[in-house]
């Protein structure tokens, strides 16, 4: 009896192990037949490889320091004073301020998004790191106030202040505030406005003003006097041409940085993680808007050194054999070829 029983055992460790290898054919099977195919077709060599684009991981753009660390500093109340001014600009020094009245009406954020914070909204967070240098349009030394008061003159079209005064300090603490992050010499990712590239066209100013009867008419006017605020000192939506629009001096009035701030930041609400324009359509709407009446400013003392003028620049005199008509609206890619052929030639 006790043989019987473990011939019995015997038989079903057998068959156990038969049904489990039986199973592992079966598995192996549809594996083999995949690769005797994927052997067959594999190629002997890739073709076209060089066609395939790198992989560009997405750059971590700065951000900057959190309102929180705010109270940490000695003068916090100052920097408090001073970001409340580069948000409602007008409302303080504006054309109806209740403590002066020395600019157009616009906010310094109109320019500067988010009170100076938003990635390639044309921030504030280098300028710490960078000033004071020699600024190529001056020639000089320019520190902080001096920066601040270029955008009271140029995109504000309006009066220096001293910086003895409460407000350049307050405005002075918050942008140096903003860049205490960033490393002396160095520039935060994402700072200024977007390096857009040159067309290899002329930007066009007609089709532009179709780009902005279609994506800008709702917010700043089919006349670009933009939007009014109830109170009547600041502008909900500011004008793009116009009177109290910015001069011819300041930097939006180059079409290289009106270009890449609407590319990254407009129409309003978007950002550089979702932009609509096209790099066509920014540089045709930066020419419709810029080839609109505006205030002149004083550029007699501009650029002392020509050859240091931006390629953009739309006014002469210049170092290159180019007219000021394709300095201002391009094709920006032969003057630039010029410059450095130059630069290789010396």
């Amino acid at each position: 009896m006790k043989q019987d029983e473990k011939l019995f055992k015997e038989a079903r460790i057998t068959l156990t192990i038969l049904k489990l290898l039986l199973l592992l054919l079966v598995g192996l099977f549809p594996i083999s037949k995949f690769y005797i195919f994927i052997s067959e077709n594999w190629p002997e060599k890739i073709e076209n490889l060089e066609n395939i684009p790198p992989y560009e991981p997405i750059k971590k753009l700065a951000s900057a320091p959190s309102s929180k660390r705010m109270h940490r500093a000695d003068n916090e109340e100052l920097i408090k004073y001073g970001e409340e001014l580069i948000r409602n600009t007008a409302y303080y020094i504006g054309f109806k301020g209740t403590e002066k009245q020395i600019t157009n009406g616009l906010n310094c954020q109109n320019c500067h998004l988010d009170g100076g914070q938003k990635p390639w909204g044309n921030n504030y967070l280098s300028v710490a790191a960078n000033y004071p240098q020699i600024r190529k349009r001056s020639g000089k030394e320019t520190d902080v106030y001096g920066r601040i008061n270029g955008c009271l003159q140029r995109s504000l079209n309006g009066l220096p202040m001293d910086s003895t005064e409460k407000e350049m300090k307050a405005m002075a603490a918050y942008i140096l505030w903003l860049g205490q992050d960033v490393t002396k010499g160095k520039k935060a990712a994402g700072s200024k406005v977007y390096p857009i590239e040159f067309l290899d066209r002329a930007a066009d100013p007609i089709a532009g003003k179709s780009i902005y009867e279609s994506k800008c008419t709702s917010c700043h006017q089919s006349n670009g006097k933009g939007f009014l605020a109830a109170d009547g000192r600041s502008f909900v939506y500011p004008p793009l041409w116009g009177s109290l629009s910015y001069n011819d001096g300041a930097g939006l009035y180059r079409l290289s940085k009106f270009a890449g701030y609407v590319k990254m930041n407009m129409p309003f609400g978007v950002s550089h993680e979702n932009p609509q324009l096209t790099d066509e359509e920014a540089w045709d709407l930066a020419a419709y808007v810029d080839s609109m009446p505006r205030p002149e400013k004083d550029k007699t003392n501009d650029w002392p050194n020509l050859a240091d003028k931006p390629i953009d620049h739309p006014f002469g005199p210049f170092a290159d054999p180019f007219s000021e008509n394709q300095h201002k609206y391009g094709p920006f890619k032969p003057i630039k070829y010029w410059y450095e052929n130059q630069k290789t030639i010396q």
